[in-house]
């Protein structure tokens, strides 16, 4: 029984992380902040793995995962966005960019647990990696302006509920063996956080952007070699006529 309920833990303590980089960045300390999120990512990638090397899998565990993951990936990097970026922009317009993304988020989660998408790829960019990419984002608000801040964000909430495919990461397997060393893994992480958080926040940026250029890159080679061929096609229809 408390074997079924190790991946949970992993779980809630995605969702804690969440909320403390909530709390943190109303306190201003926004560095620190946006690397609780990316910590929460590390969380969130070992619950599922753990579940499965632990034979734990559950649709209990699978609907948590979700509602936490609104609050560390929908919620919290949307606050620090808005908190860091959007305080001199029109409040209404500042709202509702801050909104549309956790309700992108949702609508992201809620398509992947009726409909997953094909095998080894996610449908729209995961809400981790949106919020991972916005939270560390936010930290260079000095050297950005705002609004090119908001186009950002909406560009993030629109990738999640895109029908653009990213390949599915989370399918890399874990050995039983190595669960045991997951809770370590975590603390020396959230070390690592707390000493060198701005640093960190900057090197964990360049792949989560990378990922998310990926997916619209990837996907435009697809649609120019669809192109290519129903070109062809017509070629070859032409001169058979």
């Amino acid at each position: 029984m408390i074997t079924k309920s190790i991946p949970n833990l992993f779980t809630l303590g995605n969702l804690s992380l969440g909320m403390i980089a909530i709390l943190l960045a109303s306190e201003g300390r926004y560095s620190l902040a946006a690397i609780m999120v990316v910590v929460a990512m590390l969380m969130d990638g070992l619950d599922g793995r753990i579940a499965r090397a632990l034979n734990a899998q559950s649709d209990f565990g699978k609907e948590l995962d979700s509602l936490s993951d609104m609050i560390s990936f929908g919620a919290a990097p949307a606050y620090i966005m808005y908190s860091v970026s959007f305080q001199e922009a029109p409040i209404a317009l500042a709202w509702i960019v801050t909104c549309l993304f956790p309700i992108c988020g949702a609508l992201r989660l809620a398509r992947f647990n009726v409909r997953p998408g094909i095998p080894g790829y996610f449908t729209g960019l995961p809400i981790p990696a949106a919020g991972g990419v916005l939270a560390t984002l936010s930290l260079f608000s000095k050297d950005i302006s705002a609004p090119f801040m908001m186009i950002a964000t909406l560009l993030l909430a629109y990738l999640m509920i895109s029908s653009l495919k990213y390949p599915n990461l989370k399918k890399v397997g874990l050995p039983k063996k190595a669960v045991w060393i997951a809770p370590l893994v975590v603390l020396f992480s959230i070390a690592l956080a707390v000493l060198f958080s701005e640093q960190l926040s900057m090197f964990v940026f360049i792949p989560l952007v990378l990922y998310a250029i990926y997916g619209m890159t990837h996907n435009i080679d697809l649609i120019l070699a669809r192109s290519r061929k129903k070109k062809k096609k017509r070629e070859r229809d032409e001169t058979s006529h």
